[in-house]
């Protein structure tokens, strides 16, 4: 049960002002959390610029510092790091509490599995909620053991190989955090640990484990897919880094802009990741007035800036295979749908179920309690846009899932009745400056 008196309530009013400037939005969410991880894996000082400071990723720069690295907040966004090599971390003296970061603890069991110790992982009541047995199956083959309640479930205790084992294993689903476990376990592996991937999946990993010096080999396989391969143990090379603003973080200001009347907002510095961008794919293929600017390469990943204007957008069906690209954006595009003309069917949404939240079962909630018309075809979603109307009034739970809030804030932007969210606390864990923000470029949100 949650204490009430914790909860961080929120009440949205229509407001039908067009937003209007010039911003940036907090940094990738993905290679934040991993510039702290390869900085502390490497040898040397790395100096990481842009990190974003939510609550998410400070979870790992504690659980970082706990393991033997050496990290020091510069100034806002502005963070060095000093790594202790491959296979070198220290044994905590203490549990590592990762709040409600399910990359935090996925990828750490990797890192983990990989050097001779004993810790614990746990987190917040979503996170325990949530399944961890997609990492804990393939990792317990490299020599290590975990520990776990019923399915897989956080609090996890793992007791890391003292000669790590290289392994093969295929994924089963689409999962860029069970990739990552594996490959960041393959670092302090000896012999060639090979991962498969059926559907391609985000590749922050790979491309910034190039950047820190390490081969990747990748092999396109002839029934489609690929084969990811990394010989071990490897030592890393210190870089720097410029984190790159977060796309998924983008999707919501470029929601927000396009459904409100005569809004015009440039973003500056976002990272363009093709695996990463299907959310701007759909969002243009609605009618989405979506410019992409000054595009160019940094640290290994693509960045640029982006122009959005306000725009009449009308339903598209959406296929599965867009999910890996963009599969925590599905909340916002939610709302673009309502506002929509026509329907929308985004299908394939099982990974949804397995979220910070059932997020699959909140957004059709969420959509309901506005009087917006939804339904379900099993893991498939069809929602039937108004042309601009949206009723509004409900309450909304956002089971601390920060996505659903921010989610049905911006649906509160059009709604013609007052909308309701039992909680945004959550919003700080990926996007501390949502509100800010957005009342900068004109939204009016009163917290």
């Amino acid at each position: 049960m949650v204490n009430a008196s914790l909860l961080k309530p929120l009440t949205v009013s229509f407001n039908p002002s067009a937003l209007k400037g010039e911003i940036s939005v907090p940094g990738d969410k993905s290679i934040s959390h991993r510039s702290l991880m390869f900085s502390a894996l490497a040898k040397g000082r790395c100096r990481v610029s842009g990190l974003l400071e939510g609550e998410d990723v400070l979870r790992t720069t504690v659980a970082m510092r706990k393991l033997g690295a050496k990290i020091e907040r510069l100034s806002e966004g502005i963070w060095l790091v000093e790594g202790k090599g491959i296979g070198k971390l220290s044994e905590p003296d203490d549990v590592l509490d990762l709040g409600n970061s399910g990359t935090s603890a996925r990828l750490l069991s990797g890192i983990l599995s990989s050097h001779p110790m004993f810790s614990v992982l746990t987190g917040d009541e979503s996170l325990r909620s949530r399944p961890m047995s997609r990492v804990i199956v393939p990792l317990s083959t490299n020599g290590s053991q975990f520990f776990s309640r019923e399915k897989g479930r956080l609090p996890l205790s793992i007791v890391g190989s003292v000669q790590t084992k290289p392994i093969t294993y295929r994924l089963p689903v689409a999962s860029a955090q069970v990739k990552s476990a594996i490959l960041l376990s393959a670092l302090n592996a000896h012999g060639v640990t090979h991962v498969i991937e059926p559907i391609p999946t985000r590749d922050h990993t790979e491309n910034m484990l190039r950047y820190f010096g390490c081969e990747v080999t990748i092999k396109s396989l002839a029934e489609g897919g690929k084969r990811i391969e990394i010989c071990g143990p490897i030592e890393l090379e210190a870089h720097d880094i410029v984190v790159p603003g977060d796309p998924s973080s983008a999707a919501f200001i470029l929601v927000a802009a396009a459904i409100c009347k005569g809004s015009e907002v440039y973003i500056r510095h976002v990272g363009l990741n093709p695996l990463r961008t299907g959310s701007f794919k759909v969002l243009r293929a609605m009618g989405a007035n979506l410019r992409i600017l000054n595009e160019r390469h940094e640290g290994g990943e693509i960045v640029g800036d982006l122009l959005i204007q306000g725009s009449d957008l009308h339903g598209v069906e959406v296929n599965a295979s867009l999910a890996p690209s963009m599969i925590d954006e599905y909340p916002i595009l939610a709302v673009a749908a309502a506002y929509a003309s026509g329907t929308t069917r985004f299908n394939g949404l099982k990974e949804l179920r397995v979220k910070e939240s059932d997020r699959f079962t909140s957004i059709v909630a969420m959509l309901k309690a506005n009087k917006v018309e939804v339904e379900t075809d099993g893991d498939d979603m069809i929602i039937y846009g108004n042309a601009g109307y949206v009723k509004g009034g409900g309450v909304v739970e956002t089971h601390m899932d920060h996505r659903l809030a921010m989610s049905a804030s911006i649906l509160g932007l059009i709604a013609k009745e007052k909308i309701t969210l039992d909680d945004v606390s959550f919003v700080k864990t990926s996007f501390p400056n949502f509100y800010t923000l957005l009342n900068q470029l004109g939204a009016g949100f009163e917290l």
